[in-house]
């Protein structure tokens, strides 16, 4: 269902008290008009100076005409709407747009040339081209412009502009012009699907087996009975051999929290829309998608958090609200490569901003050396830290000259050998490849965290 909001007449931008005026807009003369104006009073001036009348008679018809087609002025302007799809589209979905033009006065509009502007990431038909139509008087005509999202964002229907002709073409209107309508194309959800291990579980409801005792399915083991513990925990086997009562403990069931730090100091490779190749951010955002859905859908806390000089921040939370706003919230990620002193830095991206029992994982293509430092600064401090590479496989810096390949070739190499160094440090690393990418990553966490830790 489309909400057509009605959008003011462009207006100069230094004439304020002008805008006012508007609401009656100045019709002008046309190109038409003046000719006719000109050759009727040339005939006339001819026929009085010669004495002809039948140059008299001969300029009369263009009087009558402009007479006949001035009799009744115009005095509103069109309106112009742009309606956009309020649904929740995605990449790949289908887009419905439109620009209805509607005539408030008691003439009709005898030509309106409409043109319409988009994103180039919606690709509607026949969009970007001029329409010519009429509308009758107090009628409006609609020029529909369905098509399809090619990839997520805030994307745009408009600007639009519209030039009206009235008064059998004498007069025009002057240009109107209305901003564009947003449409939010939410990023394609790609196949997610990861074990139930958890590292750290510590809320107090949820679907992950914990370490702490309490009310869970989880058998823990046999334990005496103690004031407070349930009649229905009575283990009656263990019991009527030991002659005392005992009761049966299990481990309790808790939700854990999902901290998803998205690396936006750069962008590498471009981006082709939904079905073309996708550079470092369209991985990163379609991951952080698919990755907060699924913990979200199992009852988990999942919040966000921007690797950049703004450093953007959701807070944790659980439900489809949650997914909702995470899904909004990645549509204003961009790239920030912006420099931060090493003050900033401490203030903006502390280990202290990270809970000690969130699993974070990082979704970075580890081109910045910061964020390599970043990741060792989150593993040395105990945080329980998943790297996601979302590098290209083919991405390569524009062929500039003979020793670009080279170049390239040394910075693959580099690049390498950074992810082993993380790797020797503890940090596990692994190539976003959707559904059962991070299984064994995620095992391997979990039986680290669970393992008894020296003192």
């Amino acid at each position: 269902m489309t909400d057509r909001v009605t959008l003011r007449h462009s207006v100069p931008p230094s004439a304020v008290a002008e805008a006012e005026a508007w609401s009656a807009p100045a019709w002008v003369p046309t190109r038409a008009l003046g000719r006719s104006v000109l050759l009727t009073g040339l005939l006339l001036l001819l026929g009085v100076a010669l004495g002809r009348v039948d140059l008299v008679l001969l300029g009369a018809p263009f009087a009558i005409g402009a007479a006949v087609g001035l009799r009744r002025m115009p005095r509103s302007a069109p309106e112009l709407l742009i309606s956009g799809d309020e649904e929740h589209t995605v990449e790949g979905g289908h887009v419905e747009a439109a620009v209805t033009v509607s005539n408030p006065d008691v003439i009709p509009y005898d030509l309106v040339v409409l043109r319409t502007r988009t994103s180039r990431w919606l690709k509607l038909e026949q969009a970007d081209r001029p329409f010519a139509i009429s509308v009758p008087r107090d009628g409006w005509y609609s020029v529909e412009l369905p098509g399809d999202a090619l990839r997520w964002g805030r994307q745009q229907v408009g600007p639009a502009a519209a030039r009206v002709a009235a008064c059998n073409g004498l007069l025009a209107c002057r240009p109107v012009v209305v901003s564009g309508q947003g449409v939010r194309v939410y990023p394609v959800t790609e196949p997610f699907n990861a074990t139930e291990a958890m590292p750290a579980a510590a809320g107090l409801v949820g679907n992950h087996r914990s370490r702490r005792p309490g009310e869970g399915g989880e058998l823990a083991g046999v334990r005496p009975f103690a004031p407070g513990d349930r009649l229905r925990r009575i283990d009656w086997r263990v019991s009527l051999r030991t002659r005392d009562l005992h009761v049966a403990s299990t481990l309790s069931d808790r939700d854990a929290e999902v901290l998803l730090l998205l690396d936006v100091l750069g962008e590498v490779g471009v981006s082709g829309g939904v079905g073309g190749s996708a550079s470092v951010l369209d991985t990163t955002v379609r991951a952080a998608a698919a990755i907060a859905e699924h913990y979200l859908q199992r009852g988990d806390r999942v919040s966000l958090l921007e690797y950049g000089a703004q450093a953007r921040r959701l807070r944790p939370a659980t439900g489809r609200r949650q997914y909702l706003t995470v899904l909004e919230w990645l549509l204003d990620v961009r790239p920030d490569p912006v420099e931060l002193d090493e003050d900033d830095y401490e203030n903006v991206f502390g280990v202290h901003h990270v809970s000690s029992d969130a699993l974070v994982m990082v979704l970075t293509p580890l081109v910045d050396p910061r964020s390599a430092d970043m990741l060792a600064q989150l593993t040395r401090s105990g945080r329980y830290v998943v790297a996601v590479d979302t590098l290209p496989a083919g991405a390569a810096p524009a062929n500039r000259n003979q020793w670009t390949p080279l170049a390239t070739r040394l910075w693959r190499i580099e690049r390498e050998n950074v992810l082993g160094r993380l790797r020797e440090h503890g940090v596990p690393v692994v190539a976003w490849a959707g559904a059962g990418s991070l299984d064994l990553v995620l095992r391997d966490v979990a039986r680290l965290a669970s393992a008894p830790r020296g003192r």
